[in-house]
This record gives C-alpha cells, sequence and structure tokens, in this order.
C-alpha cells in the first residue's frame, strides 16, 4: 500500500509540477504579448506625428520661408526646386512622390522657384529640375537635371533612390538582409523603410 500512496503523491507532485510550468508558460507569454502591444502603439504613436508633420507626403510649399523652415528643423529633407510649366520638373514630381510614400522618416517637399527667389540665387540653382537633400539643416547632395540619373526623361526612380541614399537622408530599415527569403505574395520594397531615428 507504501508503493501506492508513493506513486499517487509523486503524479500528484507531477500535476502540480505541470501546472506550475503551465502557469509560468502562460504569463510569460502574457509578458511578451504586453511588450508587443506597447511596442505596436508607440510605432502607431510616432506614425500619427510623422504624419501630421506631412510625412509619407510630397508636399508643395508655397512661401520660402516656410520651405527654409522645414529644411533647418526636420532631420531628413529632401527638396525639388521646380517651375511649373517645365516638362522635365514633372517627370521629378512623379519619382519623388513614390519616394515620399516609401520613405516614411525623410520630409519631401517642392517649391516653385518663381516663389524662392532668395533661394535660388543663394543656392545657385540655373537649371531645372534641381533636387536638394538636407540633414540636419546641411544640405548633403544637389542633383541637377538628369545628369546624375542616367541623362534620359525615362531613368528608373531607383537611380534617384539610390543617390538619396548615399546621401544619408533616406536609409532602410536596419535588421533587414538580403538573405531574406521573401513569400512570392510579398512586395519587393517591403523592407525600404527607413530606419529608426
Amino acid at each position: 500500500m507504501t508503493t501506492h500512496t508513493n506513486d499517487l503523491e509523486a503524479l500528484s507532485d507531477d500535476e502540480a509540477l505541470f501546472a506550475e510550468l503551465e502557469n509560468e508558460e502562460d504569463n510569460d507569454i502574457a509578458q511578451i504579448r504586453e511588450e508587443r502591444i506597447r511596442e505596436i502603439q508607440r510605432e502607431i504613436e510616432r506614425r500619427n506625428a510623422r504624419v501630421d508633420n506631412q510625412h509619407g507626403f510630397y508636399t508643395d510649399i508655397e512661401k520660402e520661408k516656410e520651405f527654409m523652415n522645414i529644411t533647418t528643423s526636420e532631420k531628413y529633407v529632401v527638396g525639388h526646386f521646380y517651375h511649373k510649366d517645365f516638362r522635365r520638373c514633372k517627370i521629378m514630381d512623379t519619382h519623388l512622390e513614390t519616394l515620399a510614400k516609401k520613405y516614411f522618416n525623410t520630409r519631401f517637399i517642392k517649391i516653385d522657384v518663381q516663389n524662392a527667389p532668395f533661394l535660388v540665387e543663394k543656392l545657385q540653382i540655373k537649371i531645372l529640375p534641381c533636387v536638394m537633400a538636407w540633414k540636419d539643416g546641411y544640405a548633403q547632395t544637389k542633383i541637377v537635371g538628369f545628369d546624375d540619373l542616367g541623362n534620359t526623361d525615362s531613368f528608373q526612380t531607383a537611380a534617384l533612390e539610390l543617390k538619396l541614399i548615399h546621401a544619408g537622408v533616406i536609409k532602410k530599415k536596419e535588421g533587414k538582409t538580403n538573405n531574406v527569403k521573401k513569400s512570392i505574395f510579398q512586395s519587393a520594397d517591403t523592407d525600404s523603410e527607413l530606419e529608426d531615428e
């Protein structure tokens, strides 16, 4: 009878141990879930703040002073100096619009050169389109016309994107590697967002 009682006690101890382990696992999973929810909430708040500040959009700025304020107050800015009647400026607009939606941490803006006489003179803008990029208020690159983009009206957005990546004003998220296998249902641009600042 002692053996049977010992077996029952051992079984009871094992059940208690399993119950305790399950409870610990449930607590660990709940803790992980809570942390992930907090992370997602922080990301949503960060993105909402950027949307409020026009990140993710390609914004036409009408006043020269506002354009200057943006280039000096935002961390990453890409600015297009254009003329509304120039066909090549419209081509550049389509590429910048695409990149603005893709790189959420960079502010994309444009200004008609007729509204920016001081900047046109100060930055010596003589050929349009002219795209400049700033990081922390300091100019990083100046792309004049299409010479650096293959010297063709049909250049790929990727050519402009590469120039801006090399200038350090748009970045891919850290932790993404080219070795990651993608599902056939994922688009090629899923890893092209900016890294956290």
